[in-house]
């Protein structure tokens, strides 16, 4: 089974995110911010993590910088879950190894789900 990590601090949202991926066969693990979102990386080793960059206590970028330094996370695939447009995204995200970038306000859950099963073809 697929194990996909969403890391996002609207509790409606990433409940949403969590159905739509259970519903198509993957394990879903969830952390409603930075912080967590890294312990929860750290500890599950998602196949692929879902992020997004407005989150309290500590920013998605931040949380992405802190993984890509361990060894446990420099490999994992993040795709960017965000409202932010990516001319809004914060310039050091080029750096992180992104695996995509999604606005969330721009498509629908089941595209959401549709990219990550490609991201994750892409990769295999």
């Amino acid at each position: 089974m697929t194990k996909i990590a969403i890391i996002e601090d609207d509790a409606a949202i990433h409940q949403m995110y969590r159905m739509k991926f259970e519903n198509e066969g993957f394990d879903v693990q969830l952390a409603s911010d930075g912080e967590t979102g890294i312990e929860l990386i750290k500890t599950f080793q998602p196949d692929i993590a879902l992020l997004d960059l407005q989150m309290p206590t500590m920013s998605g970028t931040e949380a992405l910088s802190k993984i890509r330094q361990q060894e446990w996370g420099k490999d994992i695939p993040v795709i960017i879950l965000t409202n932010l447009g990516e001319e809004e995204s914060p310039d050091e995200l080029k750096s992180l190894n992104v695996a995509g970038y999604i606005v969330k306000a721009d498509v629908t859950p089941r595209q959401v789900v549709a990219r990550t099963k490609e991201v994750l073809a892409e990769l295999a």
